[in-house]
């Protein structure tokens, strides 16, 4: 497991989604920690190593 920080699209509080490396491309939902507002997070890693992380609003 990978723990990556970055800010909420909407509160924009420094957060961690704890990330699966073992999967090259994902995309998935998760709720904010601080403000509870669902978050789709799209991840690509290459030799567990993390390349790509988006973290947008749901919807948009």
């Amino acid at each position: 497991m990978y723990e990556h920080f970055f800010q909420c699209p909407y509160c924009w509080e420094e957060i961690s989604f704890l990330l699966d490396s073992s999967i090259s491309k994902q995309t998935y939902v998760e709720d904010c920690e601080v403000c509870c507002n669902p978050i789709e997070a799209t991840v690509i890693f290459a030799n567990n190593e993390l390349l790509q992380f988006e973290a947008k609003k749901l919807g948009q």
